[in-house]
């Protein structure tokens, strides 16, 4: 029950915001909102994680950082013609089950310097690198581990 108030209540948010707010329009904006609600609950189911609020600055700033990072790494290596490359493919066998979680941390892992997540199967995320030989493993169970403790068990909604 709590996802489709905090769903129906961002929906309604987004209405008065491109809409504004006249009570004229209110009665259009409670059956758009049902309608997102609904469209996207289907779409969409709940997970059993919500993430924690107090963590966001935090995945922010690391997420900042990782991308000016990644930018300075793949800039240098474009430029600078010795720097040898062993690109190839990587498995990373995420515990992220399919869904949402799992697209955050793929989309996020992508600014890791030289890695580009190509594939999502029942394997892991496949991963094309720059550089095989840099830990890129080791980097992405780092990334998985800080996005996880920003994750909580979901409490059942009774």
């Amino acid at each position: 029950m709590g996802a489709v108030i905090a769903r129906s209540a961002g929906f309604l948010g987004l209405w008065v915001v491109l809409i504004g707010f006249d009570p004229s329009d209110l009665a259009v904006g409670v059956a758009v909102t049902a309608a997102a609600t609904w469209t996207s609950l289907r779409l969409l189911p709940s997970e059993t994680h919500r993430l924690h609020l107090a963590a966001l600055p935090g995945l922010g700033l690391r997420f900042l950082w990782q991308s000016v990072v990644a930018g300075v790494d793949v800039a240098r290596r474009a430029f600078d013609p010795r720097l040898p490359l062993q690109t190839g493919f990587v498995v990373y066998p995420t515990r992220f089950p399919r869904g949402p979680a799992r697209n955050t941390f793929a989309s996020v892992t992508s600014l890791l310097p030289g890695t580009v997540p190509a594939d999502d199967d029942e394997k892991g995320l496949l991963y094309h690198c720059l550089d095989v030989e840099q830990p890129v493993l080791e980097q992405l169970a780092t990334e998985e581990h800080a996005y996880a403790k920003a994750l909580a068990p979901r409490r059942s909604d009774a």
